[in-house]
């Protein structure tokens, strides 16, 4: 393996300005979600020549970690770190063995048994602090940028994601029917811990976006109602945008699934800047791009199907053709559908990035 770019020169504001629509350059940037650490690791000691540290409870154990962390972005040619942490909500989760996940097992969400079922549930349920939260990898993050890159950053797990959890998928779509001022509730407890949240990131000197996550669909359609979605999440995400655009900052979305239903309010009425995560079976990303016509920026957009099970080839076939379509019609960077997850070949991830910091030469 050899690094995909020999003397990286990142440029945080150039890349924010080509997204939003403010720059039109030859240059299509990278980007993406999250890399998991397993496909990092080897990057960070094969390629960097540095040595993995493990993140521990200690402050110096955190910064050679996150000192890695920056290194891996920059290295690879991105002109932004994106790093998310959250609060701990306490919420039920299921976990098997996965010899590919970084820790040797795999968590999910208990979709049928949720910390809150009832207004006796709720009136109990220890809610996180924000007074008890430890921001110190954002704040470290932030001083530590080398020079011409910026932070990226959210709160990890949205809105609808936690709303979803602290339920469960089963209670919160039986809540709807049966009470639906107590998803509401729900929903707005965890509005007002995510705003506070973003305030606190808002404070940082290099944050150049907010780029959540907050999947709210599947492969035909939201995982709940248009109109209950419109209803409890998407003001509380109005409220987050309205938070980025105050500092003069754009907020992106992730969300995963099919969510035609909602596109436009997400673009008119919750104000999102750029849309990331695409499936090609749901809608490719250069299709999406016409469909909105530059109204926001297309983030990614490499199926994760191709990045994971394809060859080599297909992955630089695919990332070319992204490239090509995409980057003529501006406020697109290129990277994965969804993100690089551990069952990623490190060798399909560097592929992606290759050919796109070939293009860019």
């Amino acid at each position: 393996m050899k690094l995909p770019l020999d003397h990286p020169r990142p440029d945080a504001r150039e890349f924010v300005d080509i997204l939003q629509g403010r720059r039109a350059t030859g240059r299509v940037p990278l980007v993406e979600y999250l890399v998991d650490p397993t496909v990092m690791k080897p990057v960070v000691t094969g390629l960097l020549g540095r040595a993995w540290i493990e993140p521990g409870p200690d402050r110096r154990t955190q910064a050679a970690h996150l000192d890695n962390f920056i290194a891996f972005w920059r290295g690879l040619g991105y002109d932004v770190v994106r790093f998310e942490s959250g609060l701990d909500f306490g919420e039920n989760k299921l976990t098997a063995a996965d010899a590919t996940a970084a820790q040797g097992e795999r968590a999910w969400a208990d979709e049928h048994r949720g910390r809150i079922r009832n207004r006796e549930d709720f009136e109990r349920y220890p809610w996180p602090s924000l007074d008890d939260y430890d921001f110190f990898p954002f704040e470290y993050l932030d001083r530590n940028l080398p020079e011409g890159m910026g932070l990226v950053a959210c709160h990890a797990g949205g809105i609808f994601e936690h709303l979803s959890w602290i339920m469960s998928y089963e209670g919160l779509c039986l809540a709807l029917m049966e009470d639906p001022a107590l998803v509401a509730d729900v929903a707005a407890r965890i509005g007002v811990l995510l705003e506070g949240f973003t305030r606190n990131l808002l404070g940082l000197e290099n944050l150049v976006a907010v780029f959540p996550g907050d999947d709210m669909g599947f492969r035909t359609g939201p995982l709940v109602s248009p109109s209950d979605l419109k209803r409890i999440v998407l003001p509380w995400h109005a409220k987050l945008a309205a938070l980025a655009h105050g500092r003069g900052l754009p907020y992106w979305l992730h969300s995963c699934g099919n969510l035609a239903t909602i596109m436009d309010s997400l673009i008119d009425d919750v104000g999102i800047d750029g849309k990331h995560s695409f499936e090609d079976a749901i809608v490719p990303a250069e299709e999406f791009q016409v469909r909105t016509g530059g109204r926001i920026a297309v983030l990614g957009g490499l199926d994760l199907n191709i990045l994971s099970a394809g060859s080599e080839d297909d992955v630089r076939r695919r990332t070319r053709r992204l490239v090509e379509m995409c980057g003529p019609r501006g406020r697109y960077a290129v990277g994965s559908g969804n993100s690089v997850p551990s069952y990623v070949p490190v060798g399909n991830y560097l592929a992606m990035v290759g050919q796109a910091l070939d293009m860019m030469r």
